[in-house]
């Protein structure tokens, strides 16, 4: 793929992409999380094809003391906490400066959870194929957390679905997960945005939104049979 052609014209065009990849794979009894914010768009798309629900779960990336753009962990639900051990002996953080991390991204992530969706509790995941959903991974850190608290929940199968991923990235989820559904794994990757023609930043208002779209259609307790869904 040449590097000035994007693979897509925006999040929307993504997750029609991966939801007709998906639904020829006929998994039983789907429901869709997707990681906010972006994530969400490309579920909500995933989730119309399919025919099936739409929940989030909201992992937040731990940046490192003084440099929070680079990611040195992750955390998610259910006490999930991972650290990337090799940024965090280079960094030469001591545990106070982790463990504030770890709890400044726990308030934010709690917070976000009330903002997307107030006091609704989380759909049911257990035995049931759950598609986690994001807009794209490069170090796949938030991801990886999102999986292990959905490990927690004893889903029947879990399938991680992507329109575009660093190739080493994909390495090291493999083995996480039951199936890794990724329509581009570019060498070079260099950034999850560049791989979209418009890679606007979505709004809060624009997460609830589209979940409050998809609880209209899929009330709490769904149960999805197959995969193929509506068209």
């Amino acid at each position: 793929m040449r590097e000035d052609i994007a693979a897509f014209a925006d999040r929307v065009d993504a997750g029609r992409q991966l939801g007709n990849e998906i639904a020829f794979r006929n998994y039983p009894d789907p429901i869709v999380l997707a990681l906010p914010r972006g994530g969400v768009a490309v579920g909500f798309e995933i989730a119309h094809r399919l025919g099936a629900p739409l929940d989030i779960i909201v992992a937040r990336k731990l940046g490192a003391p003084h440099q929070p753009e680079l990611a040195i962990g992750a955390v998610a639900p259910g006490g999930v906490a991972i650290l990337d051990e090799s940024a965090y002996h280079y960094l030469d953080l001591t545990e106070d400066e982790v463990d504030a991390a770890i709890e400044r991204e726990t308030r934010e992530m709690s917070r976000r959870q009330c903002l997307y969706k107030g006091d609704d509790p989380p759909l049911s995941v257990r035995e049931r194929t759950v598609i986690l959903a994001d807009d794209g991974l490069a170090t796949g850190m938030t991801a990886e957390a999102a999986i292990v608290s959905i490990r927690q929940q004893s889903p029947g199968r879990l399938i991680l679905a992507v329109p575009v991923c660093a190739p080493d990235t994909v390495d090291r989820i493999r083995p996480m997960v039951d199936d890794i559904i990724c329509l581009y794994a570019p060498t070079p990757f260099h950034a999850v945005g560049i791989w979209y023609q418009d890679f606007e930043q979505m709004t809060d208002e624009h997460v609830i939104e589209l979940l409050e779209r998809s609880r209209a259609n899929f009330p709490l307790g769904t149960v999805v049979r197959g995969g193929t869904g509506r068209a």
